[in-house]
């Protein structure tokens, strides 16, 4: 079977996304994620920049690893000193990494505006850069930065750059689009000529500048690159780098190249969400393999051919890369939809009927606002409404908010509420902070004493969105809750024009869901979990 190496750069060129910083115990982390998932190397940091890299080198020194090597990276030497004068080499060494990778100029622009140097000094600065890493006992990796603008400017010097790194001992040779603004096929091409040139093993790493890094990376892969290197969740310098949780399915599943263990595999959208948590950046829902969304159909003639045969709308199984099928919904829904969330919550619809009652009001809802797709607690619940014997846990009859501002100017809100539990109907007041506060604080005083369980439920997040901004004050406003009650999660929906009855109708649904049975709606709540 043909085999890639795999080069995950995240905790150095990953966090040069803006916005992101990793502390030494995130990184840390993330060292034994990539290591479980079977990364080949990792590039902890560059050793010479900062006290944070330097530490890490020193404290990963101490872990052991199923499967990873730790790679230190830095420049070539400087400009007109010698190599073992220079302060960023002698951080290399002191890494005590077995693999080192230095980078070094491609391109003439560079080299003579950047380095302020002559071409033939920065030959030498990679040549003496590599043997004496390589005499010091370490495995050199060299990535060609700026390699095929280098390489389109003069074809020859950037060539020559690679020969001057392979005859000293590196023993890969990486080709990087720095500026991320190489068509896939101009990579291919040009990395096809450079394998015709150089002996040492040829590496791509490319930047998305251009949304097409991915793609750069597949097409050098299929030029003769053996060596890949990218970060998780493509993070990186102005639009990221190559995202691995893209490349690395899509080499295994598509190209039949071994990455990684199947077993190690199916961990993969675990792994990237582990990351994201420790970036503290939200995983967008539409990566590729990995997001939430990857797997999600709405349209309802999806949804009906997807019960037929699951391969007719997803290119892959999803549970291969340890992600699943979820099914939406929402207006564009049809039966199958409908019928497909109701198995999935453990229900049985009892007749066509019910099927075409839920369908109907949930097209006619989203025409009034509402939005389901990412509020199933209130599809539950509709579908719930539909069975014979489901009585609801309470009935609203009405309720009255005041809001006053007092003598000291402090905002106060009290919140009446008139509910029918049962046979009792009971009447109750409370103050809050706010309206929707003061209403949950009013409607609570009058169940829990009837419901204790509603005790331990608590509003996780409260979302409000404007629909129609050109109205004005009169403009329908669409409210979102999330609900615990510390082992499960779920999400409700309201809309109105009135922000107040919005609210009510998410909150009513709430705890009304959290009275009902337990189902798989709810998100199971553990230590780790990744939504």
């Amino acid at each position: 079977m043909k085999t890639v190496t795999l080069y995950d750069s995240t905790l150095r060129d990953g966090a040069q996304r803006e916005r992101l910083s990793f502390s030494l115990a995130d990184k840390l982390k993330i060292t034994q994620w990539l290591d479980l998932l079977g990364i080949d190397y990792i590039e902890g940091g560059w050793p010479g920049s900062n006290p944070k890299d330097r530490e890490y080198f020193e404290r990963v020194a101490d872990l052991r690893f199923q499967h990873a090597q730790i790679t230190s990276f830095g420049s070539t030497r400087r400009a007109g000193i010698a190599v073992e004068d220079d302060a960023n080499i002698r951080s290399l060494l002191d890494a005590r990494t077995p693999v080192v990778t230095i980078f070094g100029k491609s391109w003439l622009l560079h080299v003579r505006e950047v380095l302020q140097t002559s071409p033939d000094e920065n030959l030498r600065m990679i040549r003496e850069t590599i043997a004496y890493l390589r005499e010091s006992g370490r495995r050199v990796f060299y990535d060609a930065e700026h390699f095929f603008d280098g390489y389109n400017d003069d074809a020859a010097y950037a060539l020559e750059t690679l020969d001057a790194a392979a005859e000293a001992g590196a023993e890969v040779v990486v080709l990087c689009d720095t500026n991320g603004g190489t068509l896939p096929s101009a990579i291919a091409a040009i990395t096809r000529s450079v394998g015709c040139a150089i002996v040492p093993s040829i590496g791509i790493h490319t930047h998305n500048d251009m949304e097409t890094a991915v793609a750069g990376t597949i097409a050098a892969v299929e030029a003769g690159a053996s060596h890949v290197q990218g970060t998780f969740n493509g993070y990186g310098e102005r639009c990221g780098n190559a995202n691995l949780c893209s490349i690395i399915p899509t080499l295994q599943l598509k190209m039949g190249f071994k990455c990684i263990d199947d077993e190690q595999l199916a961990h993969l959208r675990e792994t990237a969400h582990a990351i994201s948590e420790l970036a503290n950046l939200r995983l967008d829902p539409h990566l590729a393999y990995v997001g939430a969304s990857a797997f999600a159909h709405k349209g309802g003639a999806h949804v009906d051919a997807l019960r037929k045969h699951a391969d007719t709308y997803q290119h892959v199984d999803p549970s291969r890369v340890g992600n699943r099928t979820r099914i939406v919904i929402s207006e564009l829904a049809g039966r199958s939809n409908v019928i497909h969330k109701a198995e999935e919550f453990g229900l049985a619809l009892g007749c066509e009927g019910d099927v075409s009652t839920v369908l109907s009001q949930i097209k006619e809802l989203e025409g009034r606002g509402f939005q389901f797709e990412g509020a199933e607690g209130s599809v539950e619940l509709m579908i719930r409404r539909t069975e014979a014997d489901y009585c609801p846990p309470f009935r609203l009859l009405d309720f009255h908010v005041l809001i006053r501002k007092g003598d000291d100017g402090a905002m106060a809100s009290e919140a009446t509420v008139k509910v029918r539990v049962g046979e009792r109907t009971i009447h109750t007041a409370a103050d809050g902070v706010g309206p929707v506060n003061a209403l949950d604080a009013a409607i609570r005083k009058a169940l829990i004493p009837i419901h204790p369980a509603l005790a331990a439920v608590r509003l996780t997040d409260y979302k409000v969105r404007i629909l129609d901004g050109e109205a004005g004050t009169s403009a329908q406003t669409r409210v979102l809750i999330t609900s615990s009650d510390g082992t499960r999660s779920w999400s409700t929906v309201g809309c109105s024009s009135n922000i107040i009855e919005a609210s009510w109708i998410a909150l009513a649904d709430a705890l009304e869901y959290a009275l009902a049975p337990t189902s798989s709606v709810a998100t199971v709540l553990s230590k780790g979990q990744h939504s």
